[in-house]
């Protein structure tokens, strides 16, 4: 283990992210908000920290290692967390406790999308714009827009890349380059959000309220700058521009680049993962209509495919955003959008889950067990898109779902521990393992009500599902630790 090159680049990244909190003081002045002092103060706090890190081992010049870069990314989303907190601790209004603070912070850079605040509409408009900023740094990973600058910074990034992308097979890169794919994987990002900031506005939303809605969008996170999250607008040009790049967001910006590169759409056509994704999608969709519809729970067809479509595809692409309370749904469907939230988006998307491509190898694998037990003989080889999965893959896809389903029982008994029901305790890890948002039961609403122990055991479902459980837990093995 490398220390010094941890504490290196730990240092530099707390560094580059203390920039990020002075687009919220320049919000707070146009609009004289009086918040402008907290950002300043924590802007304060988190370069000082940077500096007094990296200036002792500035002149180190090391490769960071596999086992490095595990430590240095599970380290920065703690520390980002904590840091990225210091604006709500710090602000009158609203000023919360270090807990809810935390719990806010680091729902945004997790793209998680559960709250504890009540009141959006009346906070200053710089915390508003901060939650949002939140979601779209941690929508890719402010690691990797580090890895995008790390020639100046004389640190090599394909291990820190490893261990922040999401997805089962992470070394396939878009270009030869670790840096010119990060670069890529930015460019396509920015290109996302400001289509669909252009998009929003033009739909019917205001300035403010189009960047805002574009940030946690594109990222797939759900904050929203009002209570009513996409519901307040009451609009249906706005739904529909929430339900085309929710759709984009969840799609593997590998597709993206390699269709932008070839000016042409026949990528997405063509990807098998993409293909499941979006049958996922419409099955749930025609599913909430019908039941929706035949329930009474709306007068009209057109009322039922407005809101079945919108949060079928928000919750199936975990990304949270509201046009109702589908909690009070009627039947199945509030436990079916939950459920469909563990299958989550397509690896390399900015969404949740598991990943619609292990969803689909888990089908395969047990159809090959089932087929073995007929011919047992025979050889069935798996395959996607045409071509056959190494037994690493699907061995690595297994394991991933059993840490899945552990940590996911564990984390559910430890809520119920801590004096919540049943329905709240389930959904609520569902919802924040999966980076979802909202719940049922108590969290249907906001997360403000849970008790303290509750909220932290939140905050680390949250940061699992971020980082795909490996990067965190396999600090917490002992081998990692032996030299």
């Amino acid at each position: 283990m490398q220390y010094i090159v941890i504490q290196r680049v730990t240092g530099l990244l707390l560094i580059i992210f203390s920039t990020t909190l002075l687009p919220p003081i320049l919000v707070s002045q146009i609009y004289d908000d009086g918040a402008s002092k907290s950002f300043l103060i924590a802007y304060g706090i988190t370069l000082v920290t940077g500096l007094v890190l990296w200036l002792p081992v500035s002149r180190v010049r090391r490769e960071v290692r596999l086992r490095d870069g595990f430590i240095i990314v599970t380290l920065f989303w703690t520390l980002l967390a904590l840091v990225g907190a210091l604006p709500f601790a710090i602000a009158e209004m609203p000023h919360m406790p270090f807990t809810d603070s935390f719990f806010e912070s680091m729902s945004g850079l997790t793209t998680t999308g559960a709250t504890v605040l009540t009141g959006i509409d009346d906070l200053p408009q710089s915390i508003r714009f901060y939650r949002q900023q939140l979601q779209w740094l941690g929508g890719m990973g402010i690691v990797v827009l580090a890895v995008a600058v790390m020639p100046m910074l004389g640190v090599g990034g394909m291990q820190l890349y490893r261990a922040e992308t999401p997805g089962p097979m992470k070394d396939n890169k878009l270009t030869p380059r670790i840096t010119e794919t990060a670069k890529a994987l930015w460019y396509i990002y920015l290109g996302l959000t400001a289509s669909c900031a252009f998009a929003y506005w033009v739909a019917g939303m205001s300035l403010f309220d189009a960047v805002g809605h574009s940030f946690s969008t594109i990222a797939i996170g759900g904050f929203s700058t009002h209570d009513q999250s996409i519901g307040y607008f009451n609009n249906i040009a706005i739904e529909i521009v929430g339900i085309v790049f929710m759709l984009l967001a969840g799609i593997n910006f590998a597709l993206h680049f390699l269709s932008w590169r070839s000016r042409s759409a026949k990528p997405y056509f063509v990807d098998t993962e993409v293909k499941v994704y979006m049958g996922i999608v419409v099955l749930i969709s025609i599913t909430s209509i019908l039941v929706l519809h035949f329930e009474n729970t709306y007068d009209t067809w057109q009322q039922a495919i407005h809101h079945g479509v919108f949060q079928a595809v928000s919750v199936a692409t975990t990304t949270g955003f509201t046009t109702t309370g589908f909690h009070l749904w009627p039947l199945f469907l509030p436990a079916l959008l939950i459920v469909s939230s563990f299958v989550g988006g397509c690896a390399g998307s900015t969404a949740g889950g598991m990943k619609v491509i292990r969803a689909l190898l888990l089908y395969k694998q047990g159809k090959r067990e089932i087929l073995r037990l007929i011919h047992p003989d025979a050889l069935f080889p798996i395959k996607v898109g045409g071509k056959p999965m190494s037994d690493r893959v699907i061995s690595a896809v297994w394991g991933f779902f059993a840490l899945y389903v552990f940590c996911f029982s564990c984390l559910s008994l430890l809520m119920i521990a801590s004096g919540n029901d049943m329905v709240t305790a389930f959904s609520a890890v569902a919802a924040c393992l999966n980076n979802l948002g909202p719940g049922l039961g108590e969290v249907a609403g906001d997360y403000g009500g849970l008790n303290v122990a509750s909220k932290w055991i939140l905050c680390v479902a949250m940061l699992l599902g971020r980082l795909e459980l490996f990067t965190l837990l396999v600090i917490l093995s002992p081998s990692f630790w032996r030299t």
